[in-house]
């Protein structure tokens, strides 16, 4: 009997010994799923070196020549490209100059109605009997010197633009007047004396002087003699940097703009980050 037992013992042995090494196989699958996530990153690594890497490029810049007092070519200067290499956007510039346009009118105009007309609000005549028409009151609008029917009142006609707009249209007009060559760079104004004879003959040897001219300086108060230069000749225009908009500079033919305007026209217009 007990070796019987033995012999159905057997297979039953084996099976579970089969059965104990199937963990083993697992353990070994384990293992060469661990080995190939070791491999993966030398893998990474050979691809890292394949990825081509980014060069910063540098932003073209914008250079304008600088003309003196004689109307010579006295060397060069740099152009901000954000001011004077912007896109230019015609239908912003159009609404920046009818917003402008829009918000210099008054509004204030008004006219009398019967109400507020002087005179007797006495009925002139009786209701019937005349044969005329019936009217209650000389202040009618049918008589001379009554009210006004439908006459305009006071309102408001201004337009808002955003800030960020009116700068955009700005370096918008600025980078149009480049392109069609309508911007002068001169230095040497600072020195010149108060007299409009000696404005007048800068303005001959720039060659601009038939042309209706803007006049752009850093800052009116410090340049005072400047102003009282050129303030008194006909289609000459004169504005302090810190105060330009798009309608001034598309208003005129050219752009007299001073070396020294153009660092206020940035400092004032782009923000520092």
């Amino acid at each position: 009997m007990p070796t019987k037992k033995n012999s159905k013992l057997s297979p039953r042995g084996e099976a579970g010994k089969a059965q104990n090494s199937k963990p083993q196989l697992k353990t070994k699958k384990i293992t060469k799923k661990v080995i190939k996530v070791k491999k993966a990153p030398l893998k990474i690594s050979k691809l890292e070196n394949k990825i081509p890497v980014s060069k910063s490029t540098k932003v073209g810049s914008l250079t304008a020549s600088v003309f003196d007092t004689k109307g010579k070519v006295a060397g060069s200067v740099n152009l901000p490209t954000e001011i004077f290499g912007a896109k230019v956007n015609n239908p912003l510039m159009s609404q920046a100059v009818r917003v402008y346009l829009a918000n210099q009118r008054l509004g204030t105009v008004k006219t009398k109605d019967r109400g507020e007309v002087h005179g007797s609000t006495r009925k002139i005549w009786q209701q019937k009997g005349t044969g005329r028409a019936r009217h209650g009151s000389r202040k009618a609008p049918l008589f001379v010197h009554g009210g006004i029917a439908f006459g305009p009142k006071p309102k408001d006609p201004s337009l808002n633009l955003s800030k960020k707009m009116k700068t955009k249209a700005l370096f918008s007009a600025l980078s149009s007047k480049l392109k069609d060559k309508e911007i002068k760079i001169v230095k040497g104004l600072e020195t010149i004396a108060p007299k409009t004879k000696i404005m007048c003959e800068i303005l001959k040897n720039l060659e601009v002087s038939d042309k209706k001219i803007l006049l752009v300086m850093p800052k009116l108060k410090e340049l005072k003699n400047i102003y009282r230069a050129s303030r008194n000749i006909e289609g000459v225009e004169i504005l302090s940097a810190n105060t330009l908009n798009a309608y001034r500079v598309l208003d005129n033919k050219l752009i007299l703009l001073m070396k020294d305007a153009i660092d206020t026209i940035k400092n004032t217009f782009i923000k520092k980050e």
